[in-house]
């Protein structure tokens, strides 16, 4: 069996930021990326702000591994971004908060299962004959967005300044925070891994939480209902219907968030192969 690419999306917040988000994929493997959204200016790694700089790196590190397990593959890339920070890095951090971190979520095919791993809140979908399942937690934006409602009424369309900056700082240098990040061990260790049975003709839907919002943070599809209307209407039009949804609500009054538009990234593939 092999994984064959259908369709990819990969839409920036914002046109004059940099989109933080990654996502690629080999014969084998499949991996999406989300840089958690720097909280200070570009300088501990150049002019690059860190949460661009950890996805292309770890990006980079996921098209280079060649483990024949997944958990391999995660420790090749885990090792691959700590090398290049300890390379590229052009200063101390100012506090725990400048350390660059991002979800992720990669599936590898080994024999007949799907193995799959992630860190934070990116996604798996998987159909097949049996229905549409989660392979990773359901996204489950609730906390994030009563944070959000309780430092204010549309905060989200607001500079990220005082009260808010040092709220989201505070929350970015908490202890144990279930990230990919430049410290291996603790990459591994958050890390969370599982396997399922797959066929040929099964797919996978693998998003950073930008897209799935459009299933917990705006609830306009079920896990079932998003993967049917990739499959009627490809990506593009859920990216569209994603983006109309947040202009809507440009004040971020309905849906409480932290940001206008978040990067939103999707792999939609199949699974190849003699049946």
């Amino acid at each position: 069996m092999h994984l064959d690419l259908l369709q990819s999306l990969s839409l920036c917040g914002r046109n004059d930021t940099p989109n933080d988000d990654r996502a690629g994929n080999t014969a084998r493997t499949a991996w999406v990326i989300d840089g958690a959204t720097d909280l200070g200016p570009p300088g501990l790694l150049g002019d690059q702000g860190g949460a661009a700089w950890l996805a292309a790196t770890a990006d980079a590190g996921f098209g280079l591994a060649d483990a024949p397990e997944l958990a391999g593959t995660c420790d090749q890339v885990f090792a691959h971004v700590a090398a290049r920070y300890a390379a590229e890095r052009r200063r101390a951090p100012e506090a725990a908060w400048e350390l660059p971190s991002a979800a992720f979520a990669a599936v590898q095919l080994v024999g007949n299962k799907l193995h799959v791993a992630w860190a934070a809140d990116c996604a798996v979908l998987h159909r097949s004959s049996a229905g549409v399942r989660w392979c990773t937690p359901a996204p489950d934006r609730a906390a994030e967005s009563a944070a959000a409602a309780a430092l204010g009424e549309g905060v989200g369309a607001l500079p990220r300044t005082g009260a808010v900056l040092d709220d989201r700082r505070a929350a970015r240098a908490r202890p144990g925070r279930q990230v990919l990040g430049i410290d291996p061990s603790a990459a591994r260790a958050a890390m969370r891994l599982a396997a399922v049975e797959v066929a040929p003709g099964d797919g996978l839907l693998l998003m950073t939480d930008g897209f799935s919002a459009l299933i917990d943070a705006y609830g306009v599809h079920d896990a079932a209902a998003l993967f049917a209307a990739a499959e009627r209407q490809g990506l593009a039009a859920l990216g569209q219907q994603l983006r109309d949804i947040e202009e809507q609500d440009a004040d971020c009054r309905r849906f409480p968030r932290f940001k206008r538009s978040d990067d939103a990234t999707a792999l939609w593939l199949r699974i190849g192969g003699a049946a």
